[in-house]
């Protein structure tokens, strides 16, 4: 397969993949999302490939995997194309009780994917978890700009380090949030993204939920109260805000190379989360039923 095989080729520039993505159409007018890495990649990519198969093979609505390979330009992945639009966007026009709805949904096909168990021999998580939890911590404290009462997050860490201690380890979709979710022409909800697929603690996967809250809290709340199915066990929220605090102290030092804008985008997101969990001193987030 190469880029030539198809009538038309449109590159796509959204996201933060170092892949190359395409929109292609071939000369049946079927259109594709084309995604190509580089050859050294290639069992890397291969494993995403045939764990997106597993995820399709239970039924979630998602970019199907349809071919897998090498070409002239480095490994590709041919997938199904959505007609639609990003979910955060549609979310903007809809009601309360749709928001919630969709937010509900989202945490069904979440906790329908985590039933895809890891493979034999794969790590203990807390081991795990506390040796990146560490490193992060460690490359924080050296970065050269810091968060406000940051503090907090660190002290949260290590007084709850002991929730890690015989999590399960599940398949992950390993970014999921509102901002990898589509609404399809005929509102259907749609998963995307998946090359930061992953094995880990399930709960672990709600540690991107605060991009969710920031858009609508609704369409968060919905999400909990999916998985769930509306009895949310309260080590889950403490969980929770042991991820949260992880992802906050990392992101900073994640967003320097992008640059000013990319930081002022993760300093008011340490603002959000200090307000949601009144200075780490509450579990459960404001956001969390909020009308």
């Amino acid at each position: 397969m190469k880029l030539s095989d198809f009538t038309e080729v449109t590159k796509i520039e959204k996201g933060w993949s170092h892949e190359q993505k395409y929109k292609v159409t071939n000369r049946d007018g079927e259109t594709f999302l084309l995604r190509i890495t580089p050859r050294e990649q290639y069992e890397q990519k291969k494993a995403e490939f045939e764990n997106m198969q597993m995820v399709s093979a239970l039924g979630i609505p998602m970019c199907q995997p349809i071919e897998f390979g090498v070409c002239e330009e480095g490994v590709y992945s041919l997938q199904s194309w959505i007609e639609g639009r990003d979910a955060d966007e549609v979310m903007k026009s809809l009601s309360d009780k749709e928001n919630y709805r969709y937010g509900y949904e989202a945490g069904e096909i979440l906790k329908k994917m985590h039933s895809i168990e890891a493979p034999e021999g794969t790590y203990e998580w807390e081991p795990f978890y506390n040796r990146k939890m560490n490193s992060k911590i460690e490359n924080y404290r050296n970065c050269p700009l810091k968060y406000e009462n940051d503090e907090a997050f660190i002290t949260y860490i290590e007084k709850h380090r002991h929730l890690l201690k015989n999590r399960p380890v599940t398949y992950q979709h390993g970014d999921y949030h509102i901002g990898n979710l589509m609404i399809d022409n005929d509102g259907k909800l749609v998963v995307i993204d998946f090359n930061r697929n992953e094995y880990g603690d399930p709960w672990e996967e709600f540690n991107r939920i605060v991009w969710c809250a920031q858009s609508t809290p609704l369409f968060a709340t919905g999400m909990v109260d999916g998985y769930f199915s509306g009895e949310v066990p309260m080590e889950f929220w403490e969980l929770l805000a042991l991820y949260i605090c992880y992802n906050t102290l990392s992101s900073l030092p994640w967003a320097i190379p992008f640059g000013e804008e990319e930081i002022e985008v993760m300093r008011k997101l340490v603002k959000d989360v200090l307000e949601w969990y009144d200075g780490m001193t509450s579990i459960v987030p404001k956001w969390y039923g909020r009308k």
